[in-house]
């Protein structure tokens, strides 16, 4: 499954333990955050003023086995 700016943070981290740490190193702390369960990767994304064409990339990147 491919990850999609309109999934939310919850689903995303539900896909891969591990997966939290591709959103850290984007500088979104999103495990634990009560947002997670209702914001969008997109959202997110431009609440936080992170690239969403990248985080999307070194998230799917990340699922396919792909070092960043």
């Amino acid at each position: 499954m491919k990850i999609t700016e309109a999934m939310l943070l919850n689903d995303i981290l539900d896909m891969d333990p591990e997966i939290s740490e591709v959103l850290l190193f984007h500088g979104l702390y999103c495990q634990g955050c009560p947002g997670a369960r209702n914001e969008s990767l997109k959202e997110a994304a431009e609440g936080h003023g992170i690239d969403l064409q990248k985080l999307i990339s070194d998230l799917n990147d990340y699922l396919s086995g792909r070092n960043l």
